[in-house]
């Protein structure tokens, strides 16, 4: 595996975690889901249903910009820009796992 793939891989997997605490939050969480799916949604768009992990780094590489844009119009919620990094990596890290070359 690439080393920058890789590298992105363990930014998923933190994120992830992350995302999966701030769940817990009954204040905020809920407002993460739809989020989070808007982002999914994005990257089937732009990555398809088959996929390795480098393409799918090189997606991640340009996400910043799409995935503020695609929140900001379908699922904004009070603060979200702090949010965005965290649910971008879960995001990221969900759909990695449909990846043809994921290994655990």
């Amino acid at each position: 595996m690439i080393a920058d793939v890789q590298s992105a891989k363990l930014e998923w997997e933190d994120a992830n975690g992350r995302f999966e605490r701030a769940l817990e939050d009954p204040a905020g969480g809920a407002a993460l889901l739809p989020q989070l799916e808007v982002v999914l949604d994005e990257l089937r768009k732009r990555v398809g249903s088959t996929f390795t992990l480098a393409e799918l780094g090189r997606e991640y590489a340009r996400a910043d910009t799409w995935a503020r844009e695609a929140v900001a119009e379908y699922a904004p919620a009070p603060g979200w820009p702090r949010s965005l990094a965290m649910v971008e990596g879960a995001a990221f890290h969900r759909y990695s796992l449909g990846a043809s070359d994921y290994e655990p």
